[in-house]
């Protein structure tokens, strides 16, 4: 073997060396989680629609839910097209009075051009994709960043965010191929010690979900992987049931048409091979949240006739069964699903329209029971 390239395999496994030792260092962690609270279910039952956005051109898509001191925030990705050089994220802020919800007009909110100015070290943003709250730290985001080539050379970025934009960003040291093909889509997972774990998957090759461990100062401590023989299980959407137990459902990238479960037992620290569940999967992510006491709501692509419909369905047994309660109806493909809290009720927002729109609903635990 030449001698550059013994050079370069020396370097390379250098790097991954440094990499595993840096992240293993320090204070050990606690592998507890958060126990998820109960919502209350015992109000008058309650649903409403406050968010239905449509883009006059290209695509407005994969939604989240981004909360503050003030209200909460609907924020995507739009542009010509998924993956294009004109791709921003979007926002709609919410502000509560009284009993009403008032939105903003959609805006955007993160651009290309102002997270390269702020990236340490600095460098080009093609695009953007799945962009999430980071917990951990109020006012950040994690971003799905890309600086040359298509998704699978992705990277995440932690953007610091102020009032005229970000002011500072840094990508995650998630991986010794030039930190790249990791990207993010679900909420983080909460520790008991306050720290936190954030749900991400690997596209370049032998493709995975994994879940990421910070310290207290936000730093990469750990990364822990799911896997299935064979398969291209992503997205993975993370539910806690206790302490020690969790459940990750994870999309069916393979398009064999079924939802993936993995397992841990141990607050994460690893997982069970990922299993094939009898819910049907049309290559879609889902969104599901801890209602306490064993229920788990999900939202989901699951229907096998009609793989654009998406609907709620309800977990009382720590999703051993499903129960369905309501399919949602509008024009073109309903996709990618978010749930997140709000105080003690339940926004979910969604694409519509085939990429075309951003819908949101509010609706507390009572109504999901009395479906």
């Amino acid at each position: 073997m030449a001698l550059p390239s013994l050079a370069i395999l020396a370097l390379a496994g250098l790097s991954l060396c440094l990499s595993l030792w840096s992240i293993r260092r320090g204070v050990p962690l606690n592998w507890r989680f958060a126990r998820p609270e109960a919502l209350p279910d015992t109000r008058t039952p309650r649903f409403e629609t406050l968010l239905e956005y449509t883009t006059s051109e290209g695509q407005a898509h994969a939604p989240a839910i981004v909360q503050d001191g003030n209200g909460f925030s609907v924020i995507w990705f739009q542009g010509s097209a998924e993956a294009k050089p004109d791709v921003d994220i979007f926002a709609v802020h919410f502000t509560r009075e009284g009993e009403v919800w008032n939105g903003s007009e959609p805006a955007r909110h993160l651009t290309r051009e102002a997270l390269a100015r702020v990236l340490e070290p600095r460098q080009l943003v093609v695009t953007l994709g799945n962009t999430i709250q980071n917990d951990a730290a109020p006012g950040h985001l994690y971003t799905t960043a890309v600086s040359v080539g298509g998704w699978a050379m992705a990277a995440i970025a932690d953007v610091a965010t102020g009032a005229r934009g970000p002011v500072r960003a840094s990508k995650l040291n998630l991986s010794p191929i030039l930190n790249r093909s990791f990207l993010v889509k679900s909420p983080m997972v909460s520790y008991a010690d306050g720290s936190h774990a954030l749900p991400v998957y690997f596209e370049m090759g032998v493709t995975y979900g994994a879940l990421v461990r910070f310290d207290a100062r936000g730093r990469v401590r750990d990364q822990r992987r799911m896997s299935g023989s064979g398969i291209k299980a992503v997205q993975p959407m993370i539910v806690p049931l206790d302490a020690t137990r969790a459940l990750a459902f994870l999309r069916d990238l393979d398009r064999s048409g079924t939802l993936w479960l993995s397992r841990t037992s141990d607050g994460g620290q690893s997982w069970s091979p990922a299993e094939a569940l009898a819910i049907a999967n049309p290559n879609a992510p889902v969104a599901a949240l801890s209602l306490g006491n064993g229920r788990i709501l999900m939202a989901m692509n699951d229907d096998a006739e009609a793989p654009d419909a998406l609907r709620l369905a309800v977990s009382e047994d720590e999703g051993a069964s499903w129960r369905h309660v309501h399919r949602f109806e509008a024009r073109g493909a309903l996709r990618y699903p978010m749930l997140a809290r709000v105080g003690d009720d339940i926004a979910l927002t969604y694409s519509t329209d085939g990429k075309r729109g951003i819908r949101l609903h509010l609706f507390n635990a009572a109504w999901v029971m009395a479906q």
